[in-house]
């Protein structure tokens, strides 16, 4: 890339200035061409001086080429060249660049089309074999990673590739640095942007992460059902061994109903007989007694309660 520097066209300007004036001096003293003479000289010579002198940037170097041959690596900084004889045809950026590339239509190891981008970040390292030694180097680096990352595609399938982009990238890294160190060209780090796979695959994939995530409801739910079956099993077990529990168990669940929701409860004959309420006369005389639980609360309450309750009962 050709750098561009003021100072050159400063000093270009200054001694045509010089020029300029003195030319006028020498017209004025004298009327021949001799001020004309002088005034084209100094252009000449600015121009010879501007084109000697070159500016490098802090992260550029010159390289300089005396009649067709390396001379010198030249700059950061203030530099001179002899005009007409040394040439400069590159001047190289030393800091670190980046490129990025992909790979299209790229058939994996299990022969699954996919899409690739990544980014490669370089540095030169070595201005001279860059310049000397590939003819365009950055064009060279573009098509070394496409091909490496074609070769690496081909050889990984494509699970791999969804998971362990981190893996890919270092591999990628490594070819590509071992094909661009005779260039003087050194690879930092790969990175993979993105992996586009066909949208009929994208689909069937999540409809299997979906099944899958469905199976594992699945287990888990029968996994609770085995451990409620086998906590009812266990309880069941208790009662067994003690009948007096079970009883008490069950006239609680009864007495609950009854309290709580003021209904009437249907309990089959065989299961008043295991809870030994001596048939219809006990249940009878538990929803008597229930009764006379309601009636000393209303005593409790008032006459005002009573009336309310005889005003409500009243056809």
């Amino acid at each position: 890339m050709k750098k561009n520097s003021s100072f050159p066209v400063l000093i270009f300007f200054v001694i045509v200035a010089l020029g300029a004036a003195s030319a006028y001096a020498m017209y004025r003293t004298s009327s021949d061409f001799k001020g004309l003479w002088i005034l084209g000289g100094s252009v000449v010579f600015a121009s010879i001086v501007s084109s000697a002198i070159q500016v490098a940037d802090q992260w550029s170097k010159a390289v300089v080429l005396r009649l067709g041959k390396f001379r010198s690596l030249e700059g950061p900084g203030l530099f001179l060249i002899v005009p007409l004889i040394e040439t400069i045809p590159y001047w190289i950026d030393t800091r670190v660049l980046t490129s990025s590339f992909k790979a299209e239509k790229t058939l994996t190891k299990d022969t699954v089309p996919v899409d690739v981008d990544a980014v490669l970040f370089w540095k030169i390292i070595d201005p001279k074999k860059a310049a000397l030694d590939v003819a365009d180097y950055q064009s060279a680096i573009s098509w070394a990673s496409q091909t490496a990352l074609r070769d690496v595609i081909g050889k990984t399938m494509l699970s791999e590739m969804l998971e362990g982009r981190d893996k890919i990238s270092g591999i990628l890294q490594k070819i590509i640095d071992e094909r661009t160190e005779p260039w003087g060209i050194n690879v930092i780090s790969v990175e993979v942007k993105d992996v586009l796979i066909p949208p009929a695959l994208e689909n069937a994939m999540s409809m299997q992460a979906q099944a899958e995530r469905e199976r594992q409801a699945r287990v888990i739910l029968g996994d609770s059902e085995r451990q409620v079956a086998e906590s009812f099993g266990e309880a069941a077990k208790t009662y067994t061994n003690n009948p007096v529990a079970f009883h008490l168990r069950a006239m609680n669940m009864l007495y609950e109903g009854l309290k709580q929701n003021s209904t009437i409860v249907i309990v089959p004959s065989s299961a008043v007989e295991t809870m030994e309420l001596g048939g219809l006369a006990g249940l009878t005389a538990l929803t008597m007694g229930l009764g006379q639980d309601r009636a000393k609360k209303a005593k409790e309450l008032g006459p005002e309660s009573t009336n309310g309750d005889k005003q409500m009962t009243a056809p």
